[in-house]
């Protein structure tokens, strides 16, 4: 839907872009909040997150711990994560090295709205697929 240019208001709604008033950030600020929420909203950012939350993983363990990650979208998780200081990676100096993963305090930051947006997901997954159903019905999907 096009909503059109509200300048009194200082809304700016046209496709693909968000809403923004007078106290909001400019466009290129939504646009890198959009970019740290895809990262945060990622599936495979959600179960990193959700798993290290728990305790440190080696590389290994934490790829066992998530179901169904490959190890090339894991080491590329991993490395966004860290990137984004989510995450705090430690080689220890064994043969063959072993590496580390923690939250950091960002981290364990972000694992609170995570958790809180999982358990309302579990909570309200009855009436979501309720919801599916009367409209593959309605719609004959």
């Amino acid at each position: 839907m096009y909503l059109p240019y509200r300048r009194q208001e200082r809304i700016f709604l046209r496709p693909g872009h968000t809403a923004m008033t007078l106290h909001s950030p400019g466009r290129r600020e939504c646009q890198t909040i959009t970019g740290i929420l895809a990262r945060v909203g990622d599936k495979w950012t959600v179960l990193v997150v959700m798993t290290l939350r728990e305790r440190p993983h080696r590389f290994n363990e934490l790829k066992r711990a998530v179901e169904g990650i490959s190890q090339q979208m894991l080491t590329r998780t991993v490395k966004a994560l860290e990137r984004d200081g989510l995450v705090s990676r430690t080689v220890h100096p064994t043969v063959p090295p072993q590496v580390e993963y923690r939250l950091t305090d960002l981290g364990h930051s972000l694992s609170e709205p995570v958790m809180q947006l999982g358990a309302w997901a579990a909570g309200n997954l009855p009436a979501i697929y309720a919801n599916r159903d009367r409209y593959d019905r309605e719609s004959g999907g």
